[in-house]
């Protein structure tokens, strides 16, 4: 059964239902990761769902949210949910990608000092314009700007406003700025080093970049790839998998008996009392029956979990 706050444990006949924390190593894609991920459970017998909690580009690192089974049904409340990353700008070098990744696109002499980055870091804290990337997976006309930019088309994006709530710089030399982040929802860290650099009076691209949190999955909770690879034949990767309900924890729960919690399951309206809400976690023991809404005396199932 699974726990609200820890590990999941392996259900019957192998199978796995819960959050998998991978640091997402250097030069691989989140959807190679879920490849990987999705393959290695398939080899102990298990055909799950296999989904992430938010993609990270091939040049970054860290925390990557990997859901199985019936945790791909939460993955919109960790999407949702704010991030935390560490990164660095190297000045004097714009690049078309604004990592590390792309050609150089404009040079700049100006090199900022730690006084002058401290003084405009609070422009970039709290509700912010940003313009993203034109290397990004923003959709065109049904086309990703990514793909329009390496076939030398036009590329014509718009302005997002996102939410920025804390940027501290950590440390600096003569070519380079380290920063730590937090950030909500569609936040580009690339467009953020890029607009850092010019209100410097300079140009900059990120040359590393770390996510150490995603919502309520924190980077000390994190293995690395290879460690499943190792784990993945064992009992031993249960645990490390993470409860379906680890990033549900700020919804209200409502405990069920076994005959209405059967119900719900099957799709049926119950009566209960109580004000309207707009969800809540529907449990009946130490199982996650279904996210649910109180209506009018009624609770009625949104997702319901097969735990």
């Amino acid at each position: 059964m699974n726990k609200p706050d820890g590990a999941a444990q392996d259900q019957s006949g192998g199978r796995l239902d819960g959050w998998l924390i991978i640091d997402k190593p250097l030069g691989r894609s989140s959807a190679q990761i879920v490849g990987r991920i999705k393959y290695l459970i398939k080899q102990v017998g298990s055909g799950l769902k296999v989904g992430h909690g938010g993609t990270l580009d091939p040049l970054a690192t860290g925390v990557l949210p990997i859901a199985i089974g019936e945790a791909t049904k939460t993955v919109a409340y960790v999407m949702d949910g704010s991030k935390a990353y560490r990164f660095t700008v190297k000045w004097g070098e714009a690049r078309d990608t604004d990592d590390a990744e792309g050609e150089i696109s404009e040079t700049g002499e100006n090199r900022p000092t730690g006084l002058e980055i401290e003084a405009v870091l609070g422009n970039f804290v709290g509700e912010i314009s940003q313009m993203p990337p034109k290397y990004s997976a923003i959709k065109i006309s049904g086309q990703r700007a990514y793909a329009l930019a390496r076939a030398n088309k036009e590329v014509t994006l718009a302005p997002r406003q996102v939410e920025i709530t804390r940027l501290t710089l950590l440390g600096h030399d003569l070519d380079t700025a380290t920063f730590d982040v937090t950030c909500g929802k569609g936040t580009y860290i690339r467009s953020l080093a890029r607009d850092l650099a010019v209100s410097l009076g300079t140009v900059g691209h990120v040359s590393d970049l770390r996510r150490t949190r995603v919502g309520p999955f924190e980077e000390n909770a994190a293995i690395s790839l290879d460690k499943v690879e190792s784990l993945v034949h064992s009992a031993r990767l249960a645990a490390h998998v993470l409860s379906v309900e680890a990033p549900l924890a700020d919804i209200p729960a409502l405990e069920l008996n076994e005959l209405d919690a059967k119900r719900l399951r099957f799709g049926q309206a119950i009566a209960v009392t109580g004000a309207d809400v707009q969800t809540i976690r529907a449990r009946s023991g130490e199982r996650l029956v279904a996210l649910a809404r109180i209506e009018t005396g009624k609770l009625r199932p949104l997702r319901v979990f097969n735990l």
